[in-house]
Formats: structure tokens, sequence, C-alpha cells
């Protein structure tokens, strides 16, 4: 496993990032708890999850599942890169979501006890709250610091101008403000190349994209609907009918290549400039296996140029629509 420094900081993460949404709503407990000593064993240390994960099961039931497979010792904590985030809805109670000190202090306090661990290694803001100031978000996340219940802050779904607030906020706090953001971020779905990475660059957040087989359909789905292996949901076949031409392309080029479409925009995603580590969502053991060998693939520049031709990208702004 190749390791790699979050952003600006010394914490040194696997370029692999493993996803749990899955587990609880898709995957059983056990399954997710083998799926995560696989993990391990492979030397990915970097998890992510949410508090709202468990959706219809339950909003928390990941990361009581995580909690669990703590629980069980041997190390996995200590071994652990753990994040989660902090901003959708627990109830319908108006102090139960989004980004006022108060929800952050007792959403942190709720997630520790599901997790079952006295400190979070990433506390990732899930989505960027209008109506909460600046000053008062950092204040409430400098008191997780000093208490030791949190160690890092990032953040997921920003745009550039709101890493740009956050970060000037932080700074004239004197504290060290975001160290991450998660984005959307695939061949299919390239917009967070116009400002958000850019700005992330020039901060030291490290990035990790999430969805980086774009549900799927850079996974070989043509392939696998022709072989009858695959069904797909209503919004995954109208992307896919919209941009058949081009994953079709984008298919028959990775054979060409004597690569699996999956390992090829994993390993494409992993040559990006400021990319720490894609999020890999398994449901299943044998699901966690197959991203590895995109560790060791390398993109030529030919290849690069290739796949830009497929699914063409954007320059940094202003120059991607101004001179």
């Amino acid at each position: 496993m190749e390791y790699t420094h979050l952003g600006r900081t010394g914490l040194r993460v696997s370029r692999l990032c493993l996803g749990t949404m899955n587990f609880g709503p898709i995957t059983p407990e056990s399954d997710a708890h083998a799926i995560m000593d696989r993990a391990h064993e492979h030397g990915i240390n970097y998890f992510d999850t949410a508090n709202v994960y468990g959706w219809d099961k339950g909003k928390g039931l990941t990361e009581r599942i995580i909690g669990n497979w703590f629980a069980h010792g041997g190390g996995r904590r200590e071994r652990t890169v753990l994040a989660t985030k902090v901003y959708g809805a627990m109830s319908d109670w108006p102090n139960d979501s989004r980004l006022s000190a108060l929800h952050i202090r007792r959403a942190c306090d709720a997630s520790l006890q599901r997790l079952q661990t006295e400190y979070i290694d990433v506390y990732q803001m899930h989505h960027v709250d209008r109506d909460s100031p600046w000053d008062e978000i950092w204040q409430a996340m400098e008191t997780l610091v000093h208490q030791g219940k949190i160690l890092y802050v990032g953040s997921s779904n920003f745009a550039g101008w709101h890493i740009a607030q956050a970060q000037a906020a932080a700074e004239r706090r004197h504290f060290l403000g975001l160290v991450s953001e998660q984005s959307l971020y695939n061949l299919l779905v390239r917009q967070v190349e116009l400002e958000v990475l850019p700005a992330c660059q020039s901060y030291g957040l490290g990035v990790i994209p999430w969805s980086p087989l774009a549900g799927g359909l850079l996974g070989g789905v043509v392939r696998k609907e022709r072989e009858g292996r695959r069904r797909t949901s209503e919004q995954s076949a109208d992307l896919l009918q919209r941009h058949r031409e081009a994953i079709e392309a984008y298919e028959d080029f990775c054979a060409d290549l004597g690569e699996e479409p999956a390992d090829v925009g994993i390993a494409w995603l992993l040559q990006r400039p400021g990319v720490t580590a894609p999020i890999v969502g398994p449901r299943t053991v044998e699901q966690l296996d197959g991203p590895l060998h995109a560790l060791t693939l390398t993109l030529d520049a030919k290849a690069l140029a290739r796949l830009d031709e497929i699914f063409p990208g954007h320059r940094p702004a202003p120059e991607d629509y101004a001179w």
C-alpha cells in the first residue's frame, strides 16, 4: 500500500479510502467487519463514514457497526485514520442538523458514543451551512480540538469560494482550518477542476474524491449489461443513455489497454494533481480486492490524452471560460 500526507498535515493516509456508506443498509454487519479487516490486511488505514449513514434503516447505524468492530480490539482503532461527518438532520428537531455550535457539539458526542472511540481523526462538514457564521463554526471546532475529541477538520461538497471563506476565517483565529475536501470527482464529472481543485492546492487541502466510478457507470457497465450481469437504476439508466457513446468509447479504450474500466478510472484519479485518496465503497470483500490493482497502474501521456478526448475536462477558472 502507498501512503501520502493528508494535505499539508503530517498525517499519513493510504492512497485508497474505505467508504462505509453501504454498511448496514446493504452490507450486513458481519460482512462489514470482514471488509474492514481485509482493508487493514491490504494496508488501507483511512476509513470514511458519516453520522447519517444507515439512512432508512436508522441514521447512525453505520457508525455503530464501525464502533462494534473497534470494540473487538486487536489494534483496530489505533491502525485506523477515522473520518466522519456532521451536518445532516438526525431528527426533525430544529437544532439537530446543520452547523450551529450546538449541533456540532451534540453531533460529535453522539458520533463518539456510536463509534466507541475517544476521538475522531478527521471531522468533516458534510455540506456548507450558509446560515452559520464561520466564527461560530470554528469556535465549536476549536473547542472540540482542545477537548481532544477531534484532531483535524475537513469539508465535503464545498465550492472553491467556500474553502477560501473558511480558511480566511480560520487564519484570523490562528486555527489550522480545513485539511481536506471530499468532492464528487470522476472522469464523467469534472467540474471541481474549475475552482475547487485549485483552491485545495492553494490552501494545502487533501482531495478525497467520492463516487470515483460515477455510480458504476465507469466500471464496465455496458459490457455487464450485455452479459446480463447488471441492472441499472432509473437514475443510472438515464445517465448511461445520455453518455452512452462516451462510455462505450471508454470501455473500448480500456479493452485496448488490457485493463478493467474500474481500474483505469481509479488510476486516473490517483494521477490527478492534488488527489489524496479516492473513496472505494465495496459491498463485499471481493469488491474491495478489485481496486488494489489501480495502485500499480500508471497511465502514460498518450492514455491520459485519450481519456481527455473521451471525457473532456476543465482548465482552472477563469481560463476555462475567459482569456
